[in-house]
């Protein structure tokens, strides 16, 4: 696209579960920093939301703190001649209560990942989720791009949306996790809607030659299984 690279190497994303405060460390931007000699960074998982966390100690990119946070770190990979995008992420199911501050994790329809996750004291199943209203899906879009604009403040090269490996746009994209009857459900051409609409709201951020998607079509990561 649009962002030139020194070279064809690509750091692929890593959580690392460093930030406590949901917010990165001084220890990320060295973390970051020591790696900029790559052509291009894509940073860990980072939630659009609070409700968008699966994990403990995830970073988010959707507050003041958080964007200054982040503009630490790019400050840092841009001063060693490299560049930085953030993957965008909301893991919908896979997710629990103790991780979004009560709240009840969301997804394309009420069925269970089955699956773990890390709460800051161990693993533990994931919660059934609640299945998205259209006004659920609406205000996800607006988090995409308000994530999208913090990303942009936070002085990153273009960002990566997360649509693999089981979380909420692969959710929405596979027949066994997405089971329903209304526009985003049934057919291939619904079930793509939630993804085409998110790459949508985040290029009416960037534009389009500074936006990437993650997919991953084969993966049965997060119990997602394979599409009829």
């Amino acid at each position: 696209g649009a962002i030139e690279i020194a070279n064809r190497l690509v750091m692929a994303p890593l959580t690392r579960n460093r930030a406590p405060e949901r917010v990165p460390t001084e220890l990320m931007v060295e973390y970051y920093r020591q790696r900029a000699s790559a052509g291009l960074i894509v940073t860990e998982g980072t939630q659009i939301s609070p409700v968008a966390q699966g994990y403990a100690w995830t970073p988010g990119i959707y507050s003041d703190e958080q964007v200054a946070g982040w503009r630490k770190v790019t400050e840092a990979v841009h001063a060693e001649g490299g560049k930085i995008v953030p993957q965008l992420w909301h893991v919908g199911r896979v997710s629990h209560p103790t991780i979004i501050d009560g709240a009840t994790p969301v997804a394309p329809s009420a069925l269970s990942a089955a699956a773990k996750t890390f709460d800051g004291t161990g693993f533990t199943e994931t919660a059934l989720p609640r299945a998205m209203t259209e006004e659920d899906i609406a205000q996800t879009l607006a988090d995409y791009a308000h994530a999208a604009t913090c990303a942009k403040e936070a002085g990153f090269d273009g960002v990566e949306i997360h649509g693999a490996n089981g979380y909420l746009i692969d959710q929405f994209l596979r027949d066994t996790s997405n089971q329903r009857s209304d526009g985003y459900g049934g057919s291939i051409a619904n079930r793509v809607r939630f993804l085409t609409e998110v790459v949508d709201a985040v290029v009416g951020v960037w534009g389009p030659g500074r936006v990437g998607i993650r997919l991953s079509p084969f993966s049965n990561a997060n119990n997602i299984g394979i599409d009829s």
